[in-house]
This record gives C-alpha cells, structure tokens and sequence, in this order.
C-alpha cells in the first residue's frame, strides 16, 4: 500500500515542487495549505491558496485549506508582540514551524490518515545508526539551508517529516520547476516575515500594539542623555541606522533597558559579546545535557558559525555559551543554534547576554 503524505503547500514554488516530486516517487500526496492570519500573504493569503490549488490542480492531487488563526494567534502573533514589549527581538519562523508547521499540522494530518507530512525547507532528516536517532542535517545549498529555523523539532516530528529539497539547491529547484510545467515555477520567494505587511515591523506594531510604546531617553554607555525615542519594542541590538540622533562617530544599539524606557548606543565595540545564557533548549542529538562540550554556533539565521564551549547550568535547564572570538550583537529572543559539521545538534533561545 502507498504511504500517504501530506504536503503543506504555501503556493511558492518549494513546496509545490515537494508534492511534485513525492508524486513521482510513487507516494500517495495530497495537498495541504494553512489560512494563519488576516495579514497573512504568503503563508494562507488569499494568493497562496489560489496558488497552490492551482498546482494541485495540475498534479491531479487533492487540496485542503485548513484555519490555523486562533493558534498562530496564539503561538506565533502574540508571542511576537510580548517579546518586542520585554525588549526582545523575537524569531517568529521557529515559533511557527514548532508550534503550527510541526505541532498543529502535523497532528492533524496524522488524523487525516497521512503517514508523514512534507514540507519546502530546505534541510535533511535522517536516520542515523551512530546516534540511534533521527537527526537533522544541513540543506545542501548552503545559501538556502533552513536547519537554523527547524532546531526545536522532537524525535516523533523527526521521524513523521520529509524535506525533499534537502538535497537540491534552489537553482535546481526552479529548473525542475519548470521542467515539470509548475505554474508557480518562477513566482518570485517572499524573504518577509508573512503577517507583517511591507516587511515593516514597526509599523506593525504602532497599529497593533501601541500600548507596548512608551517613549524614553536615548543614552550611551555612560548614562548621558542624547535624544529621544517613540519606544523600546522599535530598536534591536546592532540597530546603527534610524536611531535619529547625531554623532562625531556611528553609533549603535548596544542595549535595551524596557523598566527604565531607554535605548542604549555605543561604539560598534560596544556591541561585541563574549558569550551568552540560552532558555528553552532543544537538543536533538542527545537526550540530556549533563556535560560542557564544544561546537559551533549561529546566533542568529544569516550569522557565521563561530567556535564555542556550551556548558549546562541550572540542572540542564540553561546552556552558558562562551564564543573563541567575541560577537557581535547577539541579540535576547533570537536563537543559537549549535552544529556538529553538518549535523545540528540543538539549540535555545538567547536569555541574556555575556559581555
């Protein structure tokens, strides 16, 4: 009997080449895309679903759209919006591939009567005999590769996805793409957060959440005051750009004090960083986290790897990172995400910086 699968289809040309190629290896698939919020464009616009209902159209599959709105409401929007209120810079990807993507859908589908679910990240699931486990290996085309944004997946979603795409670069992508006759074969990809119109967070948030903005003072290092801003959720660690202010030298954000309402700005030194303290962590290769090792880590998603000792505190609970060479603008809400080579081992969410 053909395995079922499910393939979460956005209406972007890599998940509609996934159910391509799942059809031709002889899977039974059928097309799955998610309606996440009235802002949303990509992931369950209006476009997105006429788009991928076109593609399964011409695959000769069946589609579904399913309403994920009150959990990516939950999960994904108001999670956004608390992070940026705490002085945070949050990663609102990983927070939907593990609560929607893998949490939600995959658990649905698994009630439809699919055997696994399928999906146009770039990355590589698979099983390996050293570790007795599934493990999660970078894309192949390292300009595309999504691991960083998929490192709080578990052993059951590890062993119930497949990520075709894994080994093939985009270019590759686009050429099969078209070769099969996908309508979508040459759409152009959305590089956006999907729910925030004009990839503009601020605006975003002085319409939905203007009660999280209380203006305050910009100051330096020192404490003196340089100028004024509309509210902290508005900077991010790094930030030299828009801070509105004049200076013999550039100036960036080196820290964001929300109890106090001020922004403040440093020398480009100020933003180096020799390690950091992760929450929420993940390991996927490894149950328990008893012991100090060493590795590489990205600490946010277009970051280099760089070397690091990782060490447990708090029982396991937390992760002290300590980098060989200091970093730059490691931000809190973002993740850091360790790797062995190819194989990524876990990651946490950046809970406080260590200068």
């Amino acid at each position: 009997m053909k395995k079922k699968i499910a393939v979460a289809m956005s209406g972007g040309v890599d998940s509609s080449l996934t159910a391509a190629l799942l059809l031709e290896q002889g899977y039974d698939v059928f097309g799955v895309t998610m309606t996440l919020s009235d802002d949303s464009r990509e992931a369950g616009g209006s476009t997105a679903v006429a788009d991928a209902k076109k593609v399964a159209d011409t695959l000769g599959i069946k589609h579904y759209v399913v309403n994920y709105h009150a959990e990516f409401q939950k999960n994904v929007i108001n999670y956004f919006i608390r992070e940026y209120a705490r002085g945070r810079t949050p990663n609102p990807c990983v927070a939907c591939n593990n609560k929607i993507k893998f949490g939600a859908l995959l658990e649905d589908c698994l009630k439809l009567g699919a055997d696994a679910v399928a999906t146009g990240h770039y990355a590589r699931i698979e099983y390996d005999e050293n570790y007795r486990r599934y493990v999660l290996k970078k894309g192949l085309d390292t300009h595309k590769d999504q691991s960083y944004v998929l490192y709080t997946l578990n052993q059951f979603a590890l062993e119930h996805f497949l990520l075709p795409l894994g080994n093939y670069t985009k270019t590759q992508t686009r050429q099969l793409a078209e070769k099969l006759d996908l309508p979508v074969a040459h759409k152009p990809e959305s590089q956006e957060i999907c729910f925030i119109p004009n990839d503009d967070y601020k605006a975003y948030i002085k319409a939905k959440a203007p009660h999280i903005l209380k203006a305050g003072d910009i100051v330096d290092t020192e404490g003196n005051v340089l100028g004024r801003h509309e509210g902290v959720p508005l900077y991010t660690v790094g930030q030299r750009k828009g801070l509105g202010i004049a200076a013999a030298h550039p100036l960036y954000v080196t820290g964001l004090d929300v109890k106090h309402s001020r922004v403040i700005v440093g020398e480009n030194s100020a933003t180096l960083a020799q390690g950091l303290v992760a929450q929420n962590l993940n390991f996927i290769t490894k149950d328990d986290f008893t012991a100090p090792f060493t590795t590489t880590a990205k600490i946010r998603y277009g970051s280099r790897e760089c070397e690091c000792e990782v060490s447990p505190l708090a029982d396991g609970r937390l992760a002290k990172v300590i980098f060989k060479e200091k970093q730059r603008a490691v931000t809190p809400g973002q993740s850091v995400v360790f790797y062995d080579g190819e194989i990524l081992v876990g990651g946490g969410v950046i809970k406080q910086v260590i200068k």
